[in-house]
């Protein structure tokens, strides 16, 4: 395979073409691997459109919680499609090459994307700290607006927080090798191609994600220390049964995104395999996106009940 143009000594990152190499195999494994890719990306899709109608369309799930959960199935979709159906393309020989303001789009989308997951998982823990742990005031003040505000927060914070780490990225050199060893456009990987000084993006990058990853995640223990505390002196075994069964599902989702993006991110140094890499981004970016639709389904009574009146034609 030739490489793409624009290899070679100073700074030509406006012209150049990336390769991105994927996984490692021969042509067995990368058929099978656009199987499961394809396979994965069509269920993520149909997952989340399916949670997202339910919301709008039953009127019993006219509340907080799942007008965040319907946002968070939107975010999702978008989160997958930033990078799966490029990958697929690599998986079948057909394009490996990427310009590099695509590279750097495709890198900026899936990160805002990715903090405002973090943002959302954490409205998400406010609420049902507020709905447990304050049952009689919850709908006093998590009101319709204020839902809204924090939704419409965790967006916008989201895109405003990666603009600087990403405008740092752009203004690099990229004047040596041009094949990423991934199937999207990693900060990894970018910083180990550039021949620029990458000590102020990966400062920038490492900052916030301290402060997205890990602020998050302590509103988000607090809210659940909180949460576990009121639940135990709840006197019945019933109660305490509906009132975990309000946040079992968001709790397992956050243990799963929250794993894969601290090994990923909350690091300085970038000397952790690639292929390791390969790997938990697999995790983050394709297997989570595809399992929140089924967690919240399997776990949430409201959500069952709804998706099975759908199917029935029973009225609400």
């Amino acid at each position: 395979m030739e490489l793409a143009s624009g290899v070679g000594k100073g700074n030509q990152s406006n012209g150049q073409e990336f390769i991105l190499l994927g996984f490692p195999g021969n042509q067995y494994v990368q058929i099978s691997l656009s199987v499961v890719f394809t396979t994965t990306y069509v269920l993520t899709i149909a997952g989340n459109v399916a949670i997202i109608a339910l919301v709008m369309v039953h009127p019993h799930l006219q509340m907080p919680m799942y007008f965040f959960l319907s946002n968070l199935s939107f975010l999702e979709i978008w989160y997958t499609t930033a990078c799966v159906p490029k990958a697929i393309t690599i998986f079948l020989g057909k394009s490996r090459t990427i310009p590099f303001l695509s590279c750097i789009l495709q890198m900026y989308f899936i990160f805002t994307l990715g903090c405002t997951e973090f943002f959302l998982l954490t409205a998400m823990a406010y609420d049902r700290y507020l709905a447990i742990c304050y049952p009689l005031h919850y709908s006093t003040i998590m009101s319709n607006t204020k839902s809204a505000q924090l939704a419409l927060g965790s967006w916008v914070s989201g895109f405003a927080i990666v603009s600087y780490p990403t405008s740092l990225m752009a203004k690099m050199s990229f004047c040596g090798s041009n094949i990423i060893n991934h199937f999207f456009c990693s900060t990894d990987s970018l910083v180990i191609l550039s021949c620029s000084d990458t000590t102020p993006f990966q400062l920038a990058a490492f900052t916030m994600s301290t402060i997205v990853i890990l602020g998050s995640c302590l509103i988000t223990v607090v809210s659940y220390i909180c949460i576990i505390s009121t639940i135990v002196r709840i006197p019945s075994a019933e109660g305490r049964q509906k009132a975990f069964s309000t946040c079992s599902a968001h709790l397992i989702v956050v243990l799963m995104w929250y794993g894969s993006n601290i090994f990923l991110y909350v690091r300085f140094s970038t000397q952790n395999s690639l292929e390791i890499n390969k790997i938990v981004n697999t995790l983050s970016i394709i297997i989570t996106p595809l399992l929140n639709p089924f967690i919240y389904t399997l776990r949430n009574k409201e959500v069952k009940k709804a998706f099975w009146k759908i199917f029935s034609g029973t009225s609400s």
